[in-house]
């Protein structure tokens, strides 16, 4: 994957991203980009190459590209993810779909994985996802400290060599899932702190799975300020709306000053909740300052088991979230094991399902859904000089589509992307098939004709 650095300038590319649509004329240079300027028309000049007909190796060689009005993108952030466990559904199954049994099975197995099976099953995912266009990852990491340090240990170090094999094509950040126990407070710090000297991201838990959820959360929040570093904690993934955890994590984080460093992902109690005490807390959280993240895949696939008829699907508030002001990112989660058997990474997927779980489906919702995926996650994830602008490293997936709508009615397979100075993978797919007869072809132009009456 690594290569000389490549620049190019590019034609007839669509920014649905970039203010009103139409067309742009852009250039790259020295994995920057040097100018974004709009075009008044399609034009056609000698010597741009389009980029329909071209593989990796041919990208790398043309300096000059007519994108014919495709989509271009910032690069993909998937800020929630659990690459350590992806891949792993052949060893663990569920067979009751819930959250309690997938968890349980996963802490069975564990002691069974090698770190060399964690760091593969992390490198696959993490380039799967980046061939799909994301250009930077945050992965949760299960760390079984109360199953000994050396169990812990391992995937920290599976984490860590994994990154490094990927950083050609894709960034990845790693917040540890430390679960608080009182009576195991004194070995879970030290190892959390060895953790974080030895690279890891920021921290990470679920307190509404530990038997104290308010000390956890100010342990947390001890452990993050003395290191300096991001909290991101999951958030509530219960159909019960007495779980509300989100209550005192916001209340650290405006008795900690972490505006705009913590985040909160599921929050799927706050969709069961009455109307009065979900406004409050949505409140609460725009005013504190927390990032949220819906994932609506594995929301849809694990929560209301227990329900009948009226099925409680467990993803959070997202559209009253958005309308507050509070960030919303959409993210994969899990990616093919106890706690989600399906997906793979592919953020315009995740975005599908967002706008299909949360009702976005108007023409400025198909836009928020894909801020949800490009620059809230970066806000979330601390990201700097991200998106289409001159200056800003150019990371970016270009699609095979003419509006941002096409990305979500089409999901194309057909994408070119360029991250880290270069470009780094190119998919396309080749579609034959039988060609129509004349009959066939008479009703497909009297329909033609019909709709454009």
């Amino acid at each position: 994957m690594h290569g000389q650095n490549a620049d190019l300038e590019a034609v007839n590319v669509r920014l649905p991203l970039e203010g009103e649509g139409g067309l742009f004329r852009v250039s790259v240079r020295d994995g920057k980009w040097t100018a974004i300027e709009r075009q008044e028309n399609a034009v056609s000049e000698d010597g741009y190459v389009p980029i329909a007909a071209l593989g990796l190796d041919e990208l790398r060689a043309a300096g000059r590209l007519d994108l014919e009005g495709r989509v271009l993108l910032p690069g993909f952030v998937d800020v929630h993810m659990h690459l350590d466990k992806a891949y792993s559904l052949p060893r663990v199954r569920n067979r009751s779909g819930t959250l309690l049994e997938a968890i349980e099975n996963y802490r069975a197995v564990a002691p069974t994985f090698a770190k060399e099976t964690i760091r593969d099953r992390i490198v696959k995912a993490a380039l799967n996802a980046a061939s799909y266009g994301s250009a930077t990852l945050r992965s949760h990491l299960d760390v079984p400290v109360h199953l000994g340090r050396d169990l812990a240990m391992r995937t920290i170090e599976a984490a860590l060599e994994a990154r490094e094999r990927v950083s050609g094509a894709v960034d990845i950040q790693y917040f540890p899932m430390f679960f608080y126990d009182p009576s195991a407070e004194r070995e879970l710090t030290e190892f959390a702190a060895e953790a974080l000297r030895m690279g890891v991201d920021g921290v990470g838990g679920a307190p509404h799975l530990c038997p104290e959820a308010d000390a956890g959360i100010a342990w947390a929040f001890r452990l993050a300020t003395k290191f300096a570093r991001p909290i991101d904690l999951h958030a509530d993934e219960s159909d019960d709306p007495a779980v509300k955890t989100i209550d005192v994590y916001c209340d650290q984080i405006m008795r900690n000053g972490y505006a705009g460093r913590a985040t909160a992902g599921h929050l799927c109690s706050l969709s069961a909740m009455a109307q009065d005490e979900a406004d409050r807390l949505i409140a609460k959280m725009a005013i504190c300052g927390v990032g949220a993240v819906t994932l609506p895949a594995v929301n849809l696939y694990l929560q209301g088991r227990s329900d009948r008829g009226n099925v409680r699907r467990g993803v959070t508030r997202v559209r009253e979230l958005a309308e507050a002001g509070v960030p919303v990112a959409a993210a994969s989660d899990n990616i093919q094991d106890p706690f989600h058997p399906f997906g793979r990474g592919d953020m315009l997927q995740v975005g599908l399902m967002t706008a299909y779980a949360a009702h976005l489906a108007r023409e400025e919702d198909i836009v928020a859904v894909l801020r949800m995926l490009t620059h809230l996650p970066a806000r979330i994830a601390g990201l700097r000089d991200y998106g289409v602008a001159p200056g800003n490293p150019a990371g970016f997936v270009v699609l095979d589509a003419v509006s941002a709508e096409e990305l979500f009615q089409e999901l194309p397979a057909t994408r070119w992307v360029y991250n880290k100075s270069r470009w780094t993978f190119a998919s396309r797919l080749s579609r034959q098939g039988t060609e129509p007869d004349a009959g066939v072809e008479a009703a497909v132009r009297c329909a033609n004709a019909d709709s454009a009456v």
